[in-house]
């Protein structure tokens, strides 16, 4: 067996019975590798279970799941998630525990894992203390994020959340300052006051963010564009108002 069929392998879960109960457990799973000509009592339970917990699945050709392994597969293989996603309000509780200032870095309905990859390698840089993600419509934490973040995300607390309204508005009501990145903000980025607990929310680039998180939001930040393109990439954004951030504590 290679190195890399061995690195692989640690990443992975083979097998009907053990994937699904990899569903059952809640597991973080990527994707799920179905064989085209898997049949029986097993596999409808298997394929049942996938649709009702919506994970993520693609039926394919024995050969493509063979090169994920050639041990016992049964026709079934799970790409499991390569981190495990921490809970917010333990992360920010153990923050605020070790003395120092809460920052969050919300990601609404963001999907580009490259820019998601950039984003998370500025975060860490920068000092934020999570990355809080949706659990539906978002992007995940896959090998090209990772490899975008120059493994940052092996580093910073990645969270999710069923609903970002909920949390968001707990963190109001713990005094954070919420700002939400917006092409048509009317509050000048470099004067909200970041220096006490804050979480900043960045939308993606074709739906920005959602209706109620504005709403939600004590400031709605816009960053000038001088020239003819009318936004900046959402990764170029973040770096921008992330280190205006770290301006405002130093």
């Amino acid at each position: 067996m290679t190195e890399k069929t061995d690195k692989t392998e640690k990443n992975i879960v083979f097998g009907i019975r053990a994937v699904i109960e990899a569903i059952r457990g809640e597991k973080e799973i990527e994707r799920v590798f179905v064989q085209d000509s898997l049949k029986g009592d097993l596999a409808k339970e298997l394929m049942d279970l996938l649709n009702e917990k919506k994970v993520n699945f693609v039926t394919v050709p024995v050969q493509r799941i063979e090169r994920l392994t050639r041990l016992n597969h049964q026709g079934v293989v799970a790409l499991m998630s390569p981190v495990e996603y921490q809970d917010i309000e333990k992360v920010m509780e153990g923050v605020k525990a070790s003395g120092q200032v809460p920052f969050v870095l919300v990601l609404d309905g963001i999907t580009d894992v490259r820019n998601f990859g950039a984003i998370a390698r500025t975060a860490e840089c920068a000092g934020v203390h999570a990355i809080l993600l949706p659990e539906k419509g978002s992007v995940k934490v896959t090998a090209d994020a990772i490899k975008t973040s120059a493994g940052a995300l092996f580093r910073i607390p990645v969270c999710r959340s069923r609903n970002l309204y909920y949390v968001l508005r707990d963190f109001k009501a713990q005094g954070y300052v919420v700002a939400a990145a917006s092409e048509k903000g009317g509050d000048d980025y470099r004067k909200v006051d970041f220096k006490g607990p804050s979480a900043l929310i960045l939308g993606a680039e074709d739906k920005g963010i959602s209706p109620q998180l504005l709403k939600l939001a004590d400031a709605r930040v816009s960053i000038p564009v001088l020239g003819a393109i009318g936004s900046l990439n959402v990764s170029v954004a973040a770096g921008i108002l992330v280190y205006e951030v770290v301006r405002h504590r130093s």
